[in-house]
């Protein structure tokens, strides 16, 4: 596969998901970024502009099997990664996967469930795995995680810590439609159906082999001197500009996104953190 079809490939699944999302194209594009580079992406915006519309859409166009995770504060790290549980008829402890165990992973609300939890996606985001019991079990090597939260909620919710922001390839602002976008999504979905079952008309524009060959073809790129020289000194940059409360770590210039790196994230305010 050539760069050319990684873009093709792009843009059919973009058009796919037209079909039911409107506007959104910053979001989109980061999305797809994020899924050819081996990254994962962290939605931020008020109720109502389609964050969790748009990863399931996402996750249909690209024909992968979904999974979705409703975080509230009662969630336990047992219900996302899974574990094993004791079988009274055998005698055996049997393997129970979690909801993690999929190609895109949905986790709604993210901040709403306490860190002990939130810190159960660290190592699958990070090493495309998951241990329990000293047993390591693999995920897909397409795995991604699309997570969303609400800006503007501020009691019963857990700020993530900078260790999992670290995981994120992005972080988000997914802001209001303009007004030709909100009178389409007027005309569109207000005649009672609501968009709920948006995604599914939207058909599958590739398969995991097809996706595993986009990521390699992105991940086989090689950088010139000059880029890499760009990109040291812009990731160094952020360590003493006053404007940035953490600067990026070295990880955030590191081309090697599958192994969860991290690059600069724009968290849109003066005080924002990058890496």
């Amino acid at each position: 596969m050539t760069v050319d079809d990684v873009r093709a490939l792009g843009q059919a699944i973009r058009g796919e998901i037209a079909k039911a999302i409107t506007g959104q194209a910053d979001t989109l594009d980061l999305m797809l970024t994020a899924l050819f580079a081996g990254g994962h992406i962290l939605l931020e915006g008020p109720p109502g502009t389609a964050k969790t519309l748009t990863a399931r859409c996402f996750a249909a166009a690209i024909g992968v099997d979904y999974g979705r995770i409703q975080f509230t504060p009662d969630l336990m790290p047992g219900d996302v990664v899974g574990g094993t549980i004791y079988n009274f008829r055998t005698g055996e402890f049997t393997l129970t996967k979690g909801p993690v165990f999929c190609d895109l992973l949905l986790a709604d609300e993210i901040n709403r469930t306490p860190p002990k939890t939130q810190a159960a996606l660290l190592e699958a985001m990070q090493e495309r795995s998951v241990t329990f019991d000293g047993t390591t079990h693999p995920l897909s090597a397409t795995f991604m995680v699309v997570a969303t939260q609400n800006p503007i909620e501020h009691q019963g919710v857990y700020p993530l810590p900078e260790a999992q922001l670290d995981r994120f390839l992005f972080k988000h602002r997914v802001s209001y439609p303009d007004l030709a976008e909100e009178r389409a999504i007027i005309a569109q979905h207000g005649g009672g159906s609501g968009g709920a079952d948006a995604h599914a008309g939207i058909a599958a524009q590739t398969d995991r082999a097809t996706l595993a060959a986009a990521m390699a073809t992105v991940e086989s790129v090689r950088l010139v001197d000059e880029i890499v020289d760009y990109i040291a000194a812009l990731v160094r940059a952020t360590r003493s500009n006053t404007l940035l409360e953490v600067g990026a770590s070295p990880r955030a210039g590191s081309p090697a996104a599958r192994e969860g790196t991290a690059r600069t994230r724009a968290c849109g305010e003066p005080r924002a953190c990058a890496g």
